[in-house]
């Protein structure tokens, strides 16, 4: 395979680990979060994963910034007053499943994966790039492991 193919496979994964994080965070939590929550589980995803790394603060940095772009690529793709759940029930409420509703919400949801793809990539690329082979390889063994960053081990 192709160096530049199996950075971005790596990198795609390593993001995976953030949104897991983030989410992992979340359990139990329904709705939409506050700012205040997001900032902080952001703070604590970032603090986890710079000790575990033992990053360097220009590398803190550009997780940063992958973190931002996680956040913003959610909040853009969940949308800010929507519920999928109410949205899809909605979609369900009549006789027939209306079908060009939930085209129109595919549609729109794509538009936002391909919109904000490129810039997650690109921050998840500046930040894996940014990091040395030994971090590089412990970013794969955590990914080989399953259980990530937050596993009590």
């Amino acid at each position: 395979m192709k160096p530049w193919i199996k950075r971005t496979l790596y990198g795609v994964f390593g993001a995976t680990i953030l949104v897991g994080g983030l989410s992992a965070c979340s359990r139990g939590h329904h709705g939409q979060w506050s700012e205040q929550n997001v900032t902080e589980v952001r703070g604590k995803v970032i603090d986890k994963v710079s000790s575990k790394l033992d990053l360097n603060e220009a590398q803190k940095q550009k997780l940063g910034v992958l973190a931002d772009e996680i956040i913003a690529s959610r909040t853009a793709f969940r949308g800010k007053d929507s519920d999928p759940r109410v949205e899809i029930q909605a979609m369900m409420s009549g006789n027939k499943f209306d079908r060009t509703r939930a085209q129109a919400m595919l549609e729109q949801k794509t538009q936002v994966v391909q919109g904000n793809g490129p810039k997650m990539i690109a921050a998840l690329a500046d930040f894996y790039d940014s990091l040395n082979l030994e971090q590089q390889k412990l970013v794969r063994e955590k990914m080989e492991r399953r259980k990530g960053w937050f596993d009590r081990g």
